[in-house]
C-alpha cells in the first residue's frame, strides 16, 4: 500500500464536494426555476381563467359595471401579487389593476399577438417591450356567442420568483452542509477505524519483512481488521519463537556434541604423547566408546524428530498386541534393572490389546518412556507399567517413584534438549530429545501424551491409543 492512498481518498472526498455544488448551483437551480415557472404560471392561469368566464365576460355582456370588476381585479391583484389586465383583441387595455379606471385615455399594447404563448398558457419577456424588466405573463380568452372578446392576461415579476429560488435554494446550499460535515465525520471514522488500523498493519508487515519478528503490531479493534493484526501478530510471534527454537537447537546440538567430542578428542591425545599409560588404555577406550555412543544416540535422536517434522501423519500402521510390545521392551531393560536392583510391575486389560498404529514408533515411546523411568528412579525402586480401557481406546500408564519433576518444569518437559536441574546429575548420557519425540510420535497418531508429576514422589507418563475390535481383526 503506497502512503499516497489517503491522499487520494481525501482528494476524491473534495472532488465530491466541489462537483456536488456545481450541481447544486447550476443543475439543482436550472430544475428549481423550471419548477417554479410551472407552478407559478399554472396557478395564474387557472386564476386568468376564472376571471375570463366570471368577471370579464359579465364585463363584455354589460352584466356588470366598470367600476365593480376594478374592484375584483384590485382585490386579486393583490391576493396574487400580480398585474392583471383585460385586454380587447387589438391589444387595446380595457382595464389594468395598477391604474384607476380612464376610459377617456386609451392605452395601446403595440404589436400585441395572443399567439405569443405558442401553444402553452405563458410567456417570458417585457410583453411585447411593455414593462422593463421581464415578465410570467399568462393568457386566458375571453369568450361570448363561441366569440373572443378579449383577454384576460396576468403578469408576475420573475425577480420574485428568483427570490423564491434563492430560498429553495438556501436549503439546498443548507442541506448540502449538512451532508458534507455528515460525511466527513464518516471520513473521520474510517480513518480510525479502517487507515490508521491499516497502516499499523503495513508498518508492522514491513518490519517483519526485514526480518525484525519482534515487532509489537497492537490495533485494539474487535473487527475484521483487529483479526488480522491478532493473526499476523501470532504468525510473527510464532516465526519468531521457531527463530528462538532454531537457534536454541543449534546451541543445545553443539554443545552435547562438543562435550563428548572434547572428551574423546582430550583422551585420545592424552593416549598418544604417554600422559595415559598403556596399562590404562582399555579403561579410556571403553570411556571413548561410551561417549561415541552417546553422539550416535543423539544424531539419531535428531534423525528420527527431523522425520517426523518432515514426514508429519506418514505412519506405517499395522494392528499389532500392544501386551506383547510392552513385554517385549520391558525384556530389553532387564540389565539395567538388575544394576539399579528395580523391578518392573505390568499390570495389562486382557491377555491380549490389539491396537492400531506404527508398531515401532510406539515401541519408541515405551522404550523412552521406561528408560527414563528406570534412570530417575531411586535405588531399589520399582516402576509400573498399567493399561486400561476407556471410551474405546487403552490408556497406557508408565509410573516411576523417583525425583520427579519441579512443577514450574512440567510445561518445558517436551522441549527438545531439555533437562531439568534436578535431572543433570542422574542423565549424563540423555540427550533431551526422548520426551519430544515421544510426544511428536503420539501426536502424529491423533492421539495424546500427558504427564502427572510431583517432586520427590515421582513421574507418570498416560498415552492413549485406538482399540482395534477382535471381529474387526479376524475380519
Amino acid at each position: 500500500m503506497k502512503k499516497t492512498l489517503y491522499l487520494k481518498l481525501c482528494l476524491a472526498y473534495l472532488i465530491f464536494a466541489v462537483f456536488s455544488f456545481i450541481l447544486i448551483a447550476s443543475f439543482i437551480s436550472d430544475l428549481t426555476m423550471e419548477h417554479l415557472r410551472r407552478e407559478k404560471s399554472a396557478a395564474l392561469y387557472k386564476e386568468a381563467t376564472l376571471i375570463a368566464n366570471t368577471y370579464a365576460s359579465d364585463l363584455y355582456e354589460s352584466a356588470i359595471s366598470l367600476d365593480s370588476v376594478k374592484k375584483q381585479l384590485d382585490a386579486l391583484d393583490t391576493y396574487l401579487s400580480a398585474t392583471i389586465w383585460i385586454i380587447n383583441p387589438s391589444g387595446r387595455m380595457v382595464l389594468d389593476s395598477t391604474h384607476p379606471v380612464d376610459v377617456q385615455t386609451e392605452i395601446i399594447v403595440e404589436n400585441f399577438d395572443p399567439t405569443v404563448t405558442a401553444g402553452s398558457y405563458y410567456t417570458i419577456g417585457t410583453f411585447f417591450d411593455y414593462f422593463s424588466q421581464d415578465m410570467l405573463s399568462v393568457l386566458a380568452p375571453i369568450t361570448s356567442d363561441y366569440t373572443v372578446k378579449g383577454y384576460v392576461v396576468i403578469h408576475t415579476s420573475m425577480e420574485e420568483l428568483e427570490i423564491v429560488k434563492e430560498g429553495f435554494l438556501k436549503i439546498s446550499y443548507i442541506t448540502f452542509l449538512i451532508l458534507f460535515m455528515l460525511s466527513l465525520i464518516i471520513l473521520i471514522f474510517f480513518t480510525e477505524s479502517v487507515y490508521i488500523p491499516l497502516r499499523k498493519i503495513t508498518t508492522a508487515t514491513e518490519h517483519y519483512a526485514s526480518g525484525n519478528m519482534h515487532y509489537e503490531l497492537s490495533v485494539d479493534s474487535s473487527d475484521e481488521m483487529g483479526y488480522l493484526a491478532g493473526i499476523l501478530s501470532y504468525m510473527a510471534g510464532e516465526i519468531a519463537k521457531n527463530e528462538d527454537n532454531q537457534k536454541k537447537l543449534v546451541a543445545n546440538v553443539s554443545h552435547d556434541f562438543r562435550s563428548p567430542l572434547t572428551s574423546i578428542k582430550g583422551f585420545l591425545e592424552a593416549m598418544q604423547d604417554g600422559t595415559i599409560p598403556q596399562e590404562l588404555f582399555p579403561k579410556y577406550i571403553d570411556i571413548v566408546l561410551n561417549e561415541t555412543d552417546r553422539l550416535i544416540k543423539l544424531t539419531n535422536s535428531l534423525l528420527t524428530l527431523n522425520n517426523l517434522n518432515t514426514k508429519g501423519m506418514l505412519l506405517e500402521k499395522t494392528v499389532f498386541d500392544l501386551n506383547q510390545t510392552i513385554q517385549d521392551t520391558v525384556m530389553s531393560f532387564e540389565p539395567s534393572c538388575k544394576a539399579k536392583n528395580l523391578t518392573i510391575d505390568l499390570i495389562l486389560v486382557d491377555e491380549k490389546m490389539n491396537v492400531e498404529a506404527d508398531m515401532g514408533k510406539i515401541q519408541q515411546v515405551l522404550y523412552n518412556l521406561l528408560d527414563n523411568a528406570i534412570k530417575f528412579s531411586h535405588q531399589d525402586s520399582s516402576v509400573k507399567i498399567e493399561t486400561y480401557e476407556k471410551h474405546h481406546k487403552i490408556f497406557v500408564s508408565v509410573k516411576d517413584y523417583g525425583i520427579g519433576i519441579p512443577k514450574d518444569n512440567l510445561n518445558q518437559i517436551w522441549s527438545r534438549f531439555y533437562k531439568t536441574d534436578l535431572s543433570r546429575g542422574k542423565d549424563k548420557k540423555g540427550t533431551g530429545l526422548g520426551l519430544s519425540i515421544a510426544k511428536e510420535i503420539i501426536q502424529s497418531h491423533n492421539e495424546n501424551i500427558n504427564v502427572v508429576s510431583t517432586e520427590g514422589v515421582g513421574t507418570e507418563f498416560i498415552f492413549s491409543l485406538p482399540i482395534v475390535d477382535s471381529d474387526e481383526d479376524e475380519i
